[in-house]
């Protein structure tokens, strides 16, 4: 329901009073129109303003994410993203990968991660891709957060790369445009949850077939930068290795 308040007094109090209602439009609750008339003053008599807000719907702010995939012989299994306030992280490094995060760096698992976004009053909005992201495929989906998301929204993404044992892309709390686009080059990292042996029999996916999550099975115990793929076991550096950055994403603003 639109309401209307009508405030008379001095030109301090009365700016005082604007900036007061800036977050009010900014958190997205609703949209705050001003209408400001001048009042006649006379010599020596303090300048007085009218303010009249009109408190109008809410409305929400609309991303596009898209996703490539920059190694040369890499792939990704599905993604899954939220829109998020500061009070949600994926991961830490130097700290135990959640068994959702494992789940994912191990056997492309997105579910449980799913189930966890559903249930945090953190998360905005979520997406998720089907299907493997090839070397040099890009991959687009939206997401939807309340318009206070644009100021201090934030994106979120993971997927497995394969062939690896506990490997993962991700972006981890990134910024979401105000307006317009912005890219972010995304690392890869391994989750600690699993020894890197490299062997087709530890290694999911159709390069290898093997097992995926594999909870008693214990790795470094913290997630870290991922260094690549070094050659042993199964794995041909050549064929399979990386170093640097693994995607790029871009998040465009819709609306």
């Amino acid at each position: 329901m639109a309401s209307t308040i009508n405030r008379l007094a001095s030109v301090p109090q009365c700016l005082a009073f604007l900036l007061m209602l800036v977050p009010i439009a900014a958190f997205g609750q609703a949209t705050v129109d001003f209408k400001i008339g001048q009042r006649e003053s006379w010599v020596g008599q303090p300048l007085s303003l009218r303010v009249e807000i009109t408190n109008a719907e809410s409305h929400e702010a609309q991303y596009e994410v898209t996703v490539t995939n920059i190694t040369k012989g890499v792939k990704f299994t599905p993604f899954i993203a939220a829109a998020h306030s500061a009070a949600l992280s994926f991961f830490e490094i130097g700290e135990s990968a959640t068994d959702e995060i494992a789940q994912i760096a191990e056997g492309g698992n997105i579910a449980p991660m799913q189930t966890l976004l559903d249930g945090s009053a953190a998360v905005f909005g979520t997406a998720s891709t089907g299907g493997l992201l090839m070397p040099g495929e890009s991959v687009s989906f939206e997401l939807t957060t309340p318009v206070y998301g644009v100021w201090w929204g934030k994106l979120s993404l993971a997927a497995m790369l394969l062939p690896t044992n506990d490997t993962f892309v991700s972006l981890n709390g990134v910024r979401l445009p105000r307006h317009g686009s912005v890219s972010y080059l995304a690392d890869a990292y391994d989750a600690g949850s699993e020894p890197n042996d490299e062997l087709c029999a530890s290694v999911p996916g159709p390069t290898c077939g093997g097992e995926g999550y594999s909870p008693a099975v214990d790795g470094e115990g913290f997630v870290y930068p991922a260094p690549g793929t070094h050659g042993e076991g199964d794995l041909s550096v050549a064929q399979f290795g990386w170093s640097g950055p693994v995607a790029k994403v871009t998040i465009t603003r819709l609306d």
